[in-house]
């Protein structure tokens, strides 16, 4: 056996016709966040082939508990994200674009890419600072904004509310509809607390943060009602405030209210300016989706038909994982729209 100097290559490497950045960058906007979370983090630039000042660009959203470098894992006998956009731009199928992934992981699992008292100004974060930051960097033009389940969230939400950053999104299986998505949890966590957690939020905290390994399957689900509610119904006075009674499970009618104002379906009205103002929204889905989203999609799609919005909904065989697949044509049809 030798040393060698060239590439390992496929399929542990796969050489790109573009080029990828891996930047770190200091946040000003997260310092002193309520959780503590680092104001340092990663940052990802991919330029396709041909890309260059005026190029559209197009900000990736992680999913929650996604940290940042999933972008860069891979699965089996598949390619990574990078690599599979690379691929599309290479092939020509796509007008060259930049691509920027962002971080807005926090240590309850995700932020939910809106400003929180419970967990910091990641709008804000995203918007004012990432977004600017690229644009100086790369003379990048008309932005959009994709992603995958809280990913897919976040572009949506984040394209209502600031349509003057955003003009284009795609949501892969987005959280809405949060009935279907959100509430079905709710009995589960509240008899979890009861039994596990000695009904305490404050307990279910303190060992999620001792716990190693952590333990989805124990701590997943209320970790992650914790973390919705960090975004959507935190406490003023600290902590949250959860939209069921953990003793019962029934619901906090005034808590829950202020979850639905959140919700992408009962939001799509309110902004139905923005909405017409896009240049071009994508939605897709599994059929299969274990958290409803499907349905999610499809109440958020029927909404901006009674708008009149115009968009493109596809449902797909599948569930809620494993579907890098479908974002490159999502990409294309939001790099195509801003092309044009």
């Amino acid at each position: 056996m030798r040393e060698v100097s060239e590439p390992v290559g496929p399929p542990w490497e796969r050489p790109l016709a573009g080029s990828f950045e891996q930047l770190v960058v200091e946040s000003e906007l997260l310092a002193d966040n309520p959780l503590g979370d680092p104001a340092r983090r990663p940052l990802y630039l991919y330029g396709s082939p041909g890309a260059g000042p005026g190029s559209p660009v197009v900000f990736m959203l992680q999913g929650y508990t996604g940290q940042l470098d999933i972008w860069l894992a891979r699965k089996a006998f598949e390619p990574t994200v990078i690599e599979r956009l690379d691929a599309m731009f290479a092939a020509g199928d796509c007008p060259p674009a930049v691509a920027v992934f962002l971080d807005a992981w926090t240590s309850l699992g995700g932020s939910q890419f809106l400003n929180s008292t419970g967990t910091g100004r990641y709008a804000d974060y995203i918007c004012d600072e990432v977004v600017p930051f690229v644009e100086e960097r790369c003379a990048t033009g008309p932005r959009g904004v994709a992603g995958h389940s809280s990913g897919g969230y976040g572009a949506m939400v984040l394209s209502m509310l600031r349509p003057n950053v955003f003009s284009a999104f795609a949501s892969h299986a987005g959280d809405a509809l949060f009935e279907c998505c959100y509430q079905r949890d709710f009995p589960l966590v509240a008899r979890t607390l009861r039994d596990h957690f000695d009904g305490s939020l404050d307990v279910l905290l303190a060992r999620v943060r001792e716990a190693d390994p952590f333990d989805f399957a124990r701590f997943g689900t209320p970790l992650s009602i914790y973390a919705m509610a960090a975004a959507y119904s935190p406490d003023p006075a600290g902590g949250v405030q959860l939209p069921f009674e953990i003793s019962t499970g029934r619901l906090v009618d005034e808590v829950w209210a202020k979850w639905l104002e959140h919700d992408p379906v009962r939001m799509a009205s309110r902004h139905a300016d923005a909405l017409r103002a896009m240049r071009t929204i994508y939605l897709d889905a599994g059929r299969r989706d274990e958290y409803f989203l499907d349905l999610g999609t499809q109440a958020f799609a029927r909404e901006l038909d009674t708008l009149g919005v115009e968009h493109t909904l596809e449902l797909f065989d599948g569930g809620h994982g494993g579907i890098a697949y479908r974002y490159p044509g999502a990409i294309r049809e939001l790099v195509v729209a801003l092309a044009g």
